[in-house]
């Protein structure tokens, strides 16, 4: 085994290594940009490198710099994580050229499957059913639209190279093809370095299943069971799950039958490590291989939970050589897991990236224990910023069959909140609880035919508002010891009358005003044309039990500032503190502008000054957390100025386009 270890990553997939090498005694290296000097991976570390500047570009893709550090420090191997460097053969190729073990496949094997199209063909040529399309090398637009055609609608237009949903892009329509081929063209330049797409048919009631492979040196390979991944958002995966609903559903042979697929896929180019077969599956249960990644990936905990097995160990001990530590006949499976992904996005736009400060990260009370577990790379006072991946951290559960596994969930979401930048944690917390999910009704579309009603706001109840006032009750009753002169202490007494204290709230806009009342028989609480008796009891895990006329409900009050969040099993509110004396000056945007939503790169301009645009026109395209986002004109008239040229950083709320009627 090891001794040293350098990881080639960041965030939470490089704690995550790191937690694996400290129970084996191995010490690690961190490498870090000049935005991450403060990241957790850096503090968790035995050593931690700055290796250059925030973009991926000038420091994590740096791979000549990565290895040159490697060497420096002494690491005996390289963990690649995901992403990144992780499936880019040359890295793997220097790696073992300069005599350190790389932590994944060999050159060889990430040649074959980097590209979509060759994977493709060495899986119909080892018996692997594929999905029926183009994955040819001619590249010209006419004869793609030619093959296009051909295939049929609707159809998927993908990046050869790479995954997560970069270059890639869905056809409905001949007419759609030319600049949908345009936009997944440039996006896969931009994240893989190679715009070379694919077409294929879109497969109708599609599920995403993916089986876990590994292999060692010694000819042994396996699959630890299947995950689906349907639940998806702009072809990212945001909740994955094991074992697969849709298969549970269907039968074992279909199960069995795909398993020995992935491993005669893996086995098909001598597979060394950590990979997985991703599968397609029709609503007809027919099923084709998609693609393999050659690294682990963002959802392997789900697979832990359900083995017992550290795959983190199973890469390291097959880069040193050993042997696979089970044969196919001991890999045992109990129970099921879940795995949501927690991002800093806003669902209500889209699911466009966010970023910003965390000023604080409430996480569950119960975690790292058998049946709940937290993996995430930041901490209160953290910041999401521009330059990386949008995900703040990874939130799993384990249970004895599906309805077990859901209700942990849905309790450690319960208890799970980020103030500060917007995340989707009340989206997650809905589809926890949506009765389609629930029932296992989990294809690709699912978020795309729900997501209206999941968006759905939680209502705000009497409950909801008496923890809120609980809560800044709370807080200031232990801000310290109360004083015995009751002119120095703020616990609300009166001289033979009633003490009623007014507090003000905003939510969505709305101002909402309630009142607490302090007499001798108790509290008393006002809220519009309902007065309750009041009380509340906080628990040992630091949620509150509110009691109104004798109703209870437990909540969880979670504050930063004037921003308060109320967490329940069923939903989340978020309520600002108001104050009706503040004054804000006029921030309305002039209809003759169109701003920035977020920081990022210039990739395309199609507008320029004088042309005449319409409402809903794309007028540019920006690249922003590895994602492309087209903007549109927000009305019709004339461009009057053009702020950013293409490959210009752009602030967040800069001016992009001026108009003019």
């Amino acid at each position: 085994m090891f001794n040293k270890i350098l990881i080639a990553n960041r965030g939470e997939i490089a704690c995550r290594v790191i937690r694996t090498c400290k129970r084996l005694s191995i010490q690690t290296v961190a490498v870090y940009s000049d935005a991450d000097a403060n990241a957790q991976h850096v503090l968790l570390a035995d050593e931690a490198i700055n290796i250059g500047g925030p973009r991926p570009a000038d420091s994590y893709l740096k791979a000549e710099i990565i290895l040159a550090v490697a060497k420096q420090c002494g690491a005996e191997a390289v963990h690649p994580g995901y992403g990144f460097l992780s499936e880019n053969e040359s890295f793997s190729q220097a790696c073992e050229d300069a005599g350190i073990a790389f932590i994944g496949p060999t050159p060889d094997s990430i040649q074959k499957m980097g590209s979509k199209s060759a994977a493709k063909a060495l899986m119909e040529a080892a018996g692997v059913p594929v999905v029926p399309g183009y994955h040819g090398d001619n590249q010209d637009p006419t004869f793609l639209a030619t093959q296009s055609k051909l295939i049929g609608y609707p159809q998927l237009i993908k990046a050869v190279s790479g995954g997560g949903g970069k270059g890639m892009r869905l056809v409905e329509k001949a007419e759609e093809f030319a600049a949908q081929l345009d936009a997944a063209k440039r996006e896969a330049q931009n994240a893989f370095g190679d715009d070379d797409v694919l077409i294929e048919r879109f497969i109708k009631g599609p599920h995403h299943i993916e089986f876990q492979v590994f292999g060692d040196t010694h000819g042994n390979v396996v699959h630890l069971f299947e995950r689906e991944c349907s639940i998806q958002r702009r072809h990212q995966k945001i909740l994955e799950e094991t074992p697969s609903p849709f298969l549970d559903q269907v039968d074992d042979l279909m199960r069995d039958t795909m398993g020995a697929a992935a491993v005669a896929a893996a086995s098909a180019i001598n597979y060394r490590g950590a990979g997985t077969i991703e599968f397609i599956a029709g609503e007809n249960r027919e099923f084709f291989f998609m693609e393999m990644n050659t690294r682990l990936q963002v959802e392997h905990p789900i697979t832990e939970m359900i083995t017992g097995e550290d795959l983190v160990e199973w890469q390291l001990l097959v880069a040193a050589g050993e042997e696979l530590p089970l044969h196919q006949s001991e890999i045992i499976t109990g129970g099921h897991a879940i795995e949501v992904r927690i991002c800093a996005e806003n669902p209500e736009n889209d699911f466009l990236p966010e970023i910003g400060p965390m000023h604080v990260f409430a996480t569950p009370t119960l975690i790292d224990g058998e049946d709940v577990r937290l993996d995430t790379g930041v901490t209160s006072g953290d910041e999401i910023s521009i330059f990386y991946d949008p995900m703040i951290a990874k939130l799993i559960t384990w249970g004895g069959d599906r309805p077990e596994a859901i209700r942990r969930m849905q309790g450690a979401l319960a208890e799970t909140e980020v103030i500060g930048v917007k995340t989707n944690l009340g989206f997650l917390q809905s589809l926890l609880h949506y009765p389609a999910f629930l029932a296992g009704e989990t294809d690709t579309s699912f978020i795309a035919k729900h997501k209206t009603a999941l968006l759905q706001p939680t209502p705000i109840d009497g409950f909801v508002l008496a923890a809120a006032c609980a809560g800044i009750l709370h807080s200031e009753q232990i801000d310290g010891p109360l004083s015995p002169d009751v002119w120095d202490n703020n616990s609300g007494w009166r001289l033979n009358t009633v003490a009623s204290r007014l507090i003000e709230f905003n939510a969505s806009g709305n101002e909402i005003v309630c009142h607490v009342e302090q007499s001798r028989e108790g509290l008393r609480f006002k809220h519009g044309d309902a007065a309750c008796d009041f009380a509340w009891t906080e628990r040992a895990d630091g949620s509150f039990h509110i009691r109104l006329d004798g109703s209870g409900k437990t909540c969880r009050f979670v504050q930063a500032g004037d921003n308060i969040t109320i967490l329940t099993e069923s939903g989340r509110v978020a309520l600002t503190l108001f104050d009706p004396y503040h004054f804000e000056g006029d921030t309305s945007v002039n209809d003759g502008r169109l701003t920035a939503m977020m920081p990022g790169r210039i990739v395309k301009l199609m507008a320029a000054a004088g042309d005449k645009v319409s409402k809903g026109q794309p007028l540019i395209i920006m690249e922003a957390m590895k994602m492309e986002h087209t903007i549109v004109s927000p009305r019709d008239g004339v461009v009057e100025r053009v702020a950013f040229q293409v490959g210009e950083m752009v602030p967040a709320d800069a001016v992009l386009f001026a108009f003019a009627d």
